[in-house]
């Protein structure tokens, strides 16, 4: 899959390459959400970004980020009714291209954490630049880690809702990227803990989890 890459821009530092063989505890993390105009990674956009950082084994709650961000194309009436953001709720929004210096900041030397990784990846390299490859090595897939512990397939349905009520994770405004982004992290200490206590608790064994298209 093809993405485009326009121009040069400063994209987040990764995190020192040690850092993979750290235990997940001790590694810093920020919990990544993106809604956008839809999923068709060539022409769609983001219309928000929700970022939640996790460090030393804790959801640092006051830092998080939320930024509505105005698109170049209109959202699908399908996407608009999935994260219920409509065109007027974007007109005072800036646009990409001013919104993501706040997300590069959120992200610097960080590990991403996404549900359903895919996404968020495809979008990083949007908007940032750099292979999807480069990206996925830095970014941790939580509904993979759901999948590997609970014994499930790839074709599951798992959705990001679901999986928390099953761990008793509340979930307050579905779909709204700072809530995602906040629930994805609040998921990410229950089920690294459990790898943990399996003998899979290095950053490393939860990157090799994450898939995406182009990495399979």
């Amino acid at each position: 899959m093809r993405v485009s890459r326009p121009g040069r821009r400063a994209r987040p530092s990764r995190p020192p390459w040690g850092a993979r063989r750290e235990v997940w505890g001790r590694a810093r993390f920020a919990s990544l959400d993106f809604e956008t105009t839809g999923l068709d990674y060539e022409r769609d956009e983001i219309v928000s970004f929700g970022v939640v950082p996790v460090r030393d084994g804790r959801v640092i709650v006051g830092e998080a980020v939320h930024q509505l961000v105005r698109p170049a194309v209109p959202a699908s009436a399908s996407s608009m009714t999935v994260h219920e953001i409509l065109p007027r709720d974007l007109a005072g929004a800036p646009p990409i291209s001013r919104a993501r210096e706040a997300l590069r900041r959120a992200l610097h030397e960080q590990y991403v954490l996404a549900w359903f990784a895919e996404v968020e990846i495809a979008f990083l390299a949007r908007t940032f630049g750099g292979s999807e490859r480069s990206w996925a090595r830095r970014t941790v897939d939580v509904r993979q880690i759901a999948l590997s512990l609970e014994g499930r397939d790839q074709g599951t349905r798992h959705t990001l809702s679901a999986t928390a009520a099953r761990y008793r994770i509340p979930v307050s405004s579905p779909h709204e990227a700072l809530d995602d982004a906040m629930v994805a992290a609040q998921l990410f200490l229950v089920l690294a803990s459990r790898m943990e206590r399996e003998g899979r608790g290095r950053v490393e064994d939860f990157l090799a989890l994450t898939r995406t298209r182009r990495t399979g």
